[in-house]
């Protein structure tokens, strides 16, 4: 077999174990030998239609089975897989499809004349109509298999690459860091064109030949009942989706006892949220990473959960990660590591890190040390014992009177009051000192809080400089498609003429990825 990618996946796993469920999609089961014929008649389509090796085939839609399988057939032809953010605007939507150069489009919604061959998903199954063909087109594992676009904070999004060999290590990570069996139930909850859902549930899971439970979008009903019906034993999750299950009203009685595992990413998780879990008898599994490096990069395994609390774990096994002072010069020579305990910048270097962006080689140079490191923009702390710690973004980091504060710190602090259910802290100019920060906080349903509460209940928790001058309750924060908060809409509200305010909601505006 010329195919050494992803594309030959699910021949093998279908000769494996073909009467294994691999995707259950609300009433509907498909089998693993059900699946790669599905998958062959699909590529057969897209063959027939003009795909070749290297071309790109974009999907526009919620979670849903032919995500799967629009993927695997693009592998199979050896062509790149573009998965986009369906929140997003007409035009973004646009620039993206134009930018990577896609030749033919899976959607679910009305999308305009963008590419050359457009295939609705109401018609999916119609055009899956075509005879299996078998291909054996050649792929190595440095050929690109995905081109996901990163939200930007200035102008329009990269496209990270990912490699066949990328995706293939990055899966070799996690099940390094986390015990996936055969017989998992994963419940795939979060947005697959989102880079941990698909390369840290679905792709694992599938490669173990276990089942993906595939949610078409977050609902913390529709959680409950995936774990109760389908008796899920692990699942990924941002903070704000464990927070909506931990403060739901079925939280004291809902039946977790089939959950093995519980595992997040994408921000700092408080640790008070994290000690709710704990107190289920849950392991929560802190991990951390970026689309650019397939994401895994740290990861705390489930037996350290307990004694490492908040702490975003070790480098994974096949990956090397440092931690450097974020204000040195890239050069050829290593920069000086930061002392233990003191904040610097995360840089990666592995199989599983992107080569660079698409068509930008601009921005491929601008993230990469002269001695081919990655660099994250993201700051973290390292402990005696090599234990990763994020404290924020680079960029989310402010001074207010020559201090640094960094936001993550301020919103797990704020986290710890019992009314509050969400915070996000910003810098905010300020004429004395320089910046101070803004909190913007979302109460838990039917509690009572005023602004000047929060202040309040930091004093004495963190160092006065830390705590937010500016404080705002609002009914919800902007939000990414993976459940991200979006700061950017926050940074932009016109400041309180006293220190504090109530407001309805914060502008939500488009979500990035």
């Amino acid at each position: 077999m010329r195919n050494a990618g992803l594309g030959s996946w699910p021949a093998r796993r279908a000769a494996m174990s073909p009467g294994h469920t691999a995707l259950i999609f609300e009433e509907r089961r498909t089998t693993y030998a059900e699946l790669h014929e599905r998958i062959s008649r699909l590529a057969a389509a897209l063959h027939g239609a003009g795909v070749r090796r290297g071309d790109r085939v974009a999907y526009l839609g919620p979670n849903h089975p032919s995500f799967v399988e629009t993927m695997f057939a693009t592998w199979t032809l050896g062509a790149i897989f573009v998965p986009l953010n369906f929140r997003l605007t007409q035009p973004e939507i646009a620039y993206q499809l134009e930018h990577s150069g896609a030749v033919a489009l899976i959607h679910a919604s009305p999308v305009g004349a963008f590419v050359r061959t457009t295939v609705a998903l109401s018609d999916f199954d119609r055009f899956l109509a075509a005879a299996p063909e078998v291909f054996d087109e050649s792929v190595t594992h440095d050929d690109v298999a995905c081109i996901l676009y990163t939200s930007g904070t200035t102008g329009h999004p990269k496209g990270a690459m990912l490699t066949h060999g990328n995706l293939i290590w990055n899966c070799c990570n996690l099940l390094v860091c986390v015990d996936v069996a055969s017989d998992e139930v994963t419940l795939v909850s979060a947005p697959l064109f989102h880079v941990a859902a698909l390369n840290q549930c679905l792709l694992p899971t599938f490669l173990k030949g276990a089942t993906s439970v595939i949610m078409p979008a977050w609902d913390v009903d529709g959680c409950f009942d995936a774990i109760a019906r389908h008796r899920i034993t692990w699942m990924f999750g941002v903070s704000a989706m464990f927070a909506g299950l931990s403060q739901s009203p079925r939280w004291p009685s809902a039946d977790l006892t089939s959950v093995r595992c519980l595992m997040t990413g994408g921000a700092s998780v408080p640790e008070a949220l994290i000690r709710t879990y704990q107190e289920r008898g849950l392991a929560f599994c802190q991990g951390y990473g970026m689309t650019e490096t397939s994401p895994g990069a740290t990861f705390l395994e489930a037996r350290e959960s307990r004694d490492h609390l908040g702490s975003a774990g070790l480098p994974v096994f096949f990956t090397d990660v440092r931690c450097v002072r974020p204000d040195l010069t890239p050069t050829d020579s290593d920069p000086a590591s930061a002392a233990v305990g003191e904040p610097g910048e995360v840089q990666v270097r592995g199989p599983n890190v992107t080569p660079g962006y698409w068509n930008d080689p601009e921005a491929t140079a601008a993230a990469f040390t002269g001695d081919g490191w990655f660099r994250s923009g993201d700051l973290a702390v390292v402990d005696s014992a090599g234990h990763y710690r994020i404290v924020d973004r680079t960029k989310d980091m402010y001074i207010s009177g020559g201090e640094n504060v960094y936001p993550a710190e301020v919103e797990a602090a704020i986290f710890e009051h019992p009314s509050v259910a969400e915070a996000a802290v910003v810098g905010v100019p300020d004429e004395k000192w320089g910046e101070v920060g803004r909190a913007f906080v979302v109460t838990v349903p039917g509690a009572a809080l005023e602004p000047a509460d929060i202040p309040a209940f930091l004093t004495g928790r963190l160092a006065k400089y830390k705590i937010p001058v500016y404080v705002d309750i609002l009914d919800d924060l902007p939000r990414t498609a993976s459940n991200k908060v979006r700061k950017g809409p926050l940074r932009d509200l016109p400041l309180p003429r006293s220190g504090s305010v109530r407001q309805k909601s914060a502008p939500q505006g488009a979500g990035g990825s």
